[in-house]
């Protein structure tokens, strides 16, 4: 079983930048293939960015690429999702989830995800 807890969520102004982190149980954390997820209201959960277990590649939605960096540091079982240039449409409950082996696809479907955190929320403002 695999925990999953994100913080760093909060209130920020267009423009500016947060970082979010997930602090993940497990001792394989380094075999998981690892996302990010949003949820604004009234809308579908949607794929923001994900980061692969053995290569460490990275995978973006559109609408974020450029923008949000995605990164993890196995040693100490967390992920990050830098933010910046945030813009109101951005605001959503972030989650973090794991994929962990044998590896699902694809990575942009909330279905390809066991686990799944408890969502931090992020709110943008003009």
């Amino acid at each position: 079983q695999v925990q999953l807890v994100e913080s760093g969520g909060g209130p920020v102004q267009a423009g500016g930048s947060l970082r979010l982190s997930c602090a993940a149980s497990g001792r394989t954390f380094g075999t998981y293939t690892l996302g990010w997820f949003r949820q604004a209201p009234g809308k579908e959960r949607e794929f923001v960015a994900a980061i692969s277990a053995s290569t460490g590649r990275t995978y973006y939605a559109g609408s974020v690429k450029g923008r949000f960096t995605i990164s993890r540091d196995n040693a100490k079982n967390t992920m990050s999702l830098q933010m910046n240039s945030l813009k109101p449409e951005d605001t959503a409950v972030y989650y973090c989830a794991a994929n962990p082996p044998p590896k699902k696809y694809p990575y942009t479907a909330t279905t390809t995800y066991d686990y799944w955190g408890q969502g931090t929320q992020v709110t943008v403002s003009s």
